[in-house]
């Protein structure tokens, strides 16, 4: 079959390539799934890089979620059928015409939701899910993220607008809000602008920030940890900028804030299965409604991960990086 390795760890765009090798067989409990559309996540990147917290033996199939058709059932597999479309995340090697998942990770799809939607509905927005169960926020209260133009930041903004939570969303970037606008994300604002933090507090009004979502570090991690309101959390996502956060141990101690780390994949491994049932539920029909959109910025063949992956680390992506097996 063919599929998109890496024998080294480096830049994605310089170290994978299109391969060949055997076609997976499903162990006990797992399903077989021909791919249709595979996307190019972050922790992809960082994990072909070799910058994340999951490092694969090489040479290695990348990817770790994608939309397929169930081929084959392993022994004790129940509830699916052959043929049967579905999605799968928090795998590995689904850049590939073929890969195998634990069926308790599979989840069909309804015929309403795309193929281009279905690829990349679990990972990101089920992050954001969990983010906004993690922060215990409830309806009508405020928070607030930066680099709210990634895939998670703009999950998260439509899918606390659906559960009636308020949330302001900061781009780097002037065009950045017009994006999000042209998704029907509202209350955007680019620290671009010198006068950012006023028109945060200006949608604000007199409420407080529950909590912050940083997927920044440096010193935008210290900025939104000014805005929090007292006794809030800050939670750190990602760092995109590469630097450690910049806190005030002012804000911290005067204003007893909290800074959790927050990482999906654990968050993920000690939630029970009937919540997890339940947020792929909520997600599945966040989308059939047309209150969570997925939107895609490019699709490539598999034969050229290379230039899809460059691709993917551009910074002005309107969507997700798509591969098509």
């Amino acid at each position: 079959m063919r599929s998109a390795i890496h024998h080294t760890f480096g830049n994605p765009a310089e170290v994978l390539v299109a391969g060949d090798g055997p076609v997976p067989q499903p162990k006990p409990g797992h399903v077989r799934i021909k791919t249709l559309l595979a996307p190019i996540h972050n922790h992809d990147l960082l994990t072909v890089s070799g910058q994340y917290g999951y490092k694969p033996e090489l040479p290695a199939i990348g990817g770790s979620e994608a939309v397929g058709i169930i081929d084959a059932l392993g022994e004790g597999v129940e509830g699916f059928a052959i043929g049967q479309r579905v999605a799968a995340a928090s795998g590995h090697g689904t850049w590939a015409e073929y890969f195998t998942a634990p069926a308790r990770m599979v989840i069909p799809m309804p015929d309403g939701i795309a193929d281009e939607a279905a690829a990349q509905l679990i990972a990101m927005p089920l992050s954001a899910l969990m983010l906004l169960e993690f922060l215990q926020v409830e309806p009508g209260q405020w928070i607030l993220q930066n680099s709210a133009n990634g895939a998670v930041g703009k999950a998260l903004a439509m899918l606390a607008a659906a559960r009636g939570v308020h949330i302001v969303n900061l781009v780097r970037r002037d065009s950045g809000v017009d994006e999000l606008a042209a998704l029907g994300i509202a209350n955007t604002v680019s620290t671009a602008q010198a006068d950012w933090k006023q028109q945060v507090r200006a949608i604000i009004g007199s409420a407080s920030v529950h909590a912050a979502i940083d997927s920044i570090g440096g010193k935008p991690s210290g900025e939104l940890l000014s805005l929090v309101g007292d006794g809030g959390t800050l939670v750190s996502f990602g760092a995109l900028s590469g630097e450690a956060m910049q806190l005030s141990p002012g804000d911290l101690i005067f204003r007893q804030i909290t800074v959790k780390g927050f990482w999906g994949s654990k968050v993920s491994q000690a939630m029970s299965v009937e919540d997890k049932r339940r947020l792929v539920g909520e997600l599945l029909q966040r989308t059939l409604a047309g209150q969570l959109q997925l939107p895609v910025d490019g699709i490539y063949d598999l034969a050229d991960v290379a230039q899809a992956a460059a691709a993917s680390l551009q910074p002005a992506r309107k969507g997700k990086v798509l591969l098509r097996v």
